[in-house]
């Protein structure tokens, strides 16, 4: 974390119980580590009520984290994020136009079809403890299975998931993937599997880690 920087990066310093590990705010903050980009990280603390601070919410409506600050420009949603600081950076992203175009379709897909359904056993878990609504917990894991195959399918014959070089879409999807790393759902898929662990063997996800660790003051290995 370099000081004095012109990008700020607001992310989470201490959260409730049960969350840490999983925040989106690691998604940028492994991208800020592959581009090379100066920027300090600005911990929020939840508990304590920093994001329902008056300033924040002018930073972001919806009161939540990350938020980038670029020398006055404000920018919220973690795949928004991560494709302006390729763009910023002139790196994790295509220089023509279709490949461009390629990687923006999959951080959408990644944020909007497959985390979603992954969003939604977390929310299952958490709400419908007993399993009340026996319907939904029967019917959700087929749905993930089939968004999961699809990325098993794309997988095919490549390394990555939007071009033939690691992009910002790979940030997202194998960021969303992690969601799920302690679940066997991605267990009857190797080519997800396999992509996984390239994904999360980059050195820029260790560097992005360790310092998210030191951030929460707890060990690396607690949230790998």
């Amino acid at each position: 974390m370099l000081r004095g920087a012109m990008i700020t990066l607001y992310g989470f310093g201490r959260i409730f119980p049960g969350g840490v590990g999983e925040t989106k705010d690691l998604r940028v903050q492994w991208a800020l580590e592959e581009t090379g980009l100066e920027y300090q990280v600005r911990a929020l603390d939840q508990p304590a009520g920093d994001l329902d601070d008056a300033g924040y919410v002018r930073l972001n409506p919806f009161r939540q984290v990350p938020v980038l600050y670029d020398d006055g420009f404000v920018i919220t949603e973690s795949a928004a994020i991560v494709l302006y600081l390729a763009e910023k950076a002139g790196k994790l992203l295509p220089s023509d136009f279709q490949g461009r175009t390629r990687v923006v379709q999959w951080c959408f897909a990644a944020v909007a079809t497959v985390e979603p359904t992954l969003t939604c056993l977390d929310l299952m878990g958490i709400f419908d403890e007993n399993k009340a609504a026996a319907r939904m917990h029967e019917e959700v894991p087929k749905l993930a299975h089939r968004w999961l195959e699809g990325v098993e399918r794309r997988l095919e014959d490549r390394e990555w998931i939007a071009c033939s070089d690691f992009t910002v879409a790979d940030i997202m999807m194998a960021g969303v993937l992690r969601t799920i790393r302690k679940s066997q759902l991605m267990q009857p898929l190797p080519r997800v599997r396999a992509y996984y662990e390239r994904c999360f063997s980059r050195p820029a996800w260790e560097r992005t880690l360790a310092q998210y660790a030191q951030r929460f003051g707890v060990g690396i290995e607690q949230i790998r």
